[in-house]
């Protein structure tokens, strides 16, 4: 046989074969076993599922219209590398289909998990809750979350571009599993949480545009927010969410040697931990004033101090300390064109997110915990963020709460009605830890 003429042939079994692998391919709906709780929210499943029909959808097109041209073409050496060069690329648009169902099998398949699974789902719930901002959030796609090993969270947005081309159709969240459960998870989602908003309105071109004249001219630490800003504005979200509860968070992920903890670069969008820290609670003071936000600076001064770091390092720490109270009442002062016409600051205030109104709402629920579902999510977490920061609660009573409260969220995720909050009661009393906090550190 003509070897051209076999070359061909390969090729058109070949495509034949990666039609038959994607027609193969079954929706998630038909492939993921999770009790139903544990399931993504309706919207993030339709969401998914239209984007995966779609792209399947464009690469039979493109398989069609590579057999029709294949079929066409005579069985010559210069046809040969021609179809050769076409079908290359046609892999190439498959693997990229496939990359993009593991991105969302990898999450969903999470939800077989038990405890596990139930828990992710009422961090969906949580998770959406914090993207919401009265007034100003434009329409907020789905979020889904998901657990992985590693240290600090991270966030596949919505509508960023997929690997090999798409846009993604929902918000895909990665908690560190070392941080579930507790009030640290509340600092790692909701700062995750805060790069969406960010994105959605638009605050970290907004920033820039307002800061040009200050980045071009001005003193030398203004570069350096201005590198950092994306990451700033995120821990400036979940301060006005869960108030002090984001700081120690954040103070617990970058708790590390003292090599990585006071290291400056420019080239990292993340500050530096050691000021990365004095900006959060610089943030939270504004936003929320009280005295504990200069009793926790002076806690993270004792952590890490000055004593301990080079003449270099001090004398950078200490400008850029210098600095941050002009930055953070320029950065509130921010009337970004999303915020119709209210300065970042008034926007982000939350006036029962004040430590103060925090406190009396746990005294008023502390008997009886499950009292927090009359609260939304972010705001349940921060009572029990400031309750933990003030003494008032133990670790081990955190767990269950937050534990209980996720399964009731998760639960209120699936059902059309309010659960009856005696199953919150039913968890609250066992003194077994549920199993993900036995999982945390497999």
């Amino acid at each position: 046989m003509n070897p051209c003429t076999q070359a061909l042939r390969l090729l058109e079994q070949e495509v034949l074969g990666i039609r038959a692998r994607l027609d193969a391919q079954l929706p998630y709906a038909l492939q993921m076993p999770m009790v139903p709780a544990a399931n993504i929210s309706d919207e993030a499943m339709s969401a998914i599922e239209r984007h995966m029909q779609a792209a399947r959808q464009q690469l039979r097109v493109r398989i069609a219209r590579f057999l029709h041209q294949l079929r066409q073409l005579r069985a010559t050496p210069h046809n040969t590398a021609l179809a050769q060069r076409r079908y290359a690329l046609l892999k190439l648009y498959f693997h990229a289909a496939l990359t993009h169902f593991e991105i969302f099998a990898e999450v969903l398949t999470q939800r077989s998990q038990h405890g596990t699974g139930i828990w992710l789902a009422g961090l969906d719930v949580a998770a959406q809750d914090g993207l919401k901002q009265a007034g100003v959030t434009p329409t907020t796609p789905p979020v889904i979350c998901y657990v992985e090993r590693g240290h600090g969270g991270a966030i596949r947005r919505a509508r960023t571009r997929l690997p090999g081309g798409g846009a993604n159709p929902v918000a895909v969240i990665r908690i560190p599993r070392e941080r579930m459960v507790g009030t640290g998870i509340a600092a790692s989602l909701y700062h995750e949480v805060g790069h969406q908003a960010a994105a959605l309105l638009d605050l970290v071109n907004a920033y820039r545009r307002a800061a040009v004249a200050h980045v071009t001219h001005g003193p030398a630490w203004w570069r350096a927010w201005d590198r950092w800003i994306s990451e700033i504005l995120a821990d400036l979200w979940a301060v006005s969410r869960v108030g002090i509860a984001a700081t120690c968070g954040l103070m617990s992920v970058v708790s590390l040697p003292r090599a990585f903890v006071l290291r400056v670069n420019l080239d990292d969008p993340h500050p530096a931990p050691w000021i990365r820290v004095k900006l959060s609670v610089a943030m939270g003071r504004a936003l929320y004033p009280h005295p504990q936000w200069n009793e926790l600076e002076q806690v993270w001064e004792r952590l890490y101090p000055r004593e301990q770091m080079s003449e270099s390092q001090r004398n950078t720490f200490d400008v850029l300390d210098r600095a941050v109270p002009v930055f953070v009442e320029s950065l509130l002062a921010l009337r970004a064109p999303a915020l119709r016409g209210r300065s970042l600051g008034d926007t982000l205030r939350l006036p029962d997110r004040h430590p103060q109104r925090l406190l009396g709402l746990w005294q008023q629920v502390k008997l009886r915990p499950q009292q927090l579902l009359a609260n939304t999510p972010a705001l349940a977490f921060a009572v029990l963020g400031q309750a933990r920061y003030s003494g008032l609660l133990p670790a081990g009573d955190e767990l269950r709460i937050i534990a209980a409260l996720l399964q009731r969220w998760a639960l209120a995720g699936y059902l059309p009605w309010k659960a009856d909050s005696m199953q919150l009661s039913v968890v609250l009393n066992q003194r077994r830890p549920t199993p993900l906090s036995m999982a945390a550190h497999s």
